[in-house]
């Protein structure tokens, strides 16, 4: 089994532990985290929790999964020379450092209080030597089938595309809640169309999925629309989304 210490215990690095607890190649050794973990998610896991790494153990890899602006102070803080460590995130290179140096990136939106089905997760690795990347493709394929070999760039432009699709997406659902709210309209009314949208693309490309007003040059509707967000702050975001929509489908507004 490959011995694994994780380093980090965010909300990425708390669904790593878990996954890793259930994959049968890797056996987790220990977790660093700078601050103390609640009893409770220390118990949910099983395994030795630390906040000093002169406590880190000896293992095969190291998965860093801490903030991006300290990602490499904290590789430089490992003390065990020519071992695997991996990064998390999607949007740093390559550490070039004396360590076999690898990316380790789970492609997925992370809340502890979220279950999660980690053989549904595509994982995206990246390593300076084969050797390196071997171990991490044994480690990967053991949580989930969904494994995919991703340089730098390609891993840079999927986050940009992630940002997009995730975090963008998600804040127009609180835009659409508090519009709900603002009328006293249950959100879980739009929780169909909302699952009917991310499923269709599925079966059609985006483009094809594409429906609404700025599509059908409704200028009726979108004017309606205009003058009902006159006194909110999310007047732009539609005027901006629909112009975007119009262009890429030929629409003239």
């Amino acid at each position: 089994m490959i011995k694994t210490v994780i380093i980090g215990f965010g909300n990425v690095g708390f669904h790593l532990a878990k996954a890793c607890k259930l994959a049968n190649e890797i056996d987790l050794l220990q977790i660093y985290n700078r601050s103390e973990v609640e009893a409770n998610e220390q118990k949910e896991i099983g395994v030795e929790f630390i906040s000093n790494f002169k406590l880190l153990k000896k293992a095969d890899v190291y998965i860093v999964s801490v903030k991006d602006d300290v990602v490499a102070n904290v590789v430089q803080q490992i003390p065990f020379a020519n071992k695997i460590v991996a990064h998390t995130s999607g949007s740093l290179q390559l550490l070039n450092t004396k360590q076999n140096d690898a990316v380790f990136y789970p492609l997925q939106t992370f809340s502890k209080n979220k279950l999660l089905n980690y053989k549904t997760i595509p994982i995206c690795l990246e390593a300076n030597q084969k050797k390196t990347f071997t171990t991490l493709e044994k480690m990967a394929k053991s949580i989930s089938p969904n494994v995919y070999s991703i340089s730098t760039e390609q891993r840079q432009e999927l986050h940009l595309s992630a940002v997009f699709v995730c975090n963008f997406v998600n804040h127009l659902y609180v835009i659409g809640e508090e519009i709900c709210k603002q009328h006293q309209i249950p959100f879980e009314i739009l929780e169909a169309l909302i699952e009917e949208t991310a499923n269709k693309i599925k079966t059609l490309s985006p483009v094809e999925a594409q429906t609404g007003p700025a599509l059908r040059h409704d200028q009726k509707t979108i004017t309606r629309h205009l003058t009902q967000l006159e006194k909110t702050n999310f007047k732009d975001i539609y005027q901006q989304l629909t112009n975007s929509i119009a262009k890429k489908h030929g629409t003239k507004l």
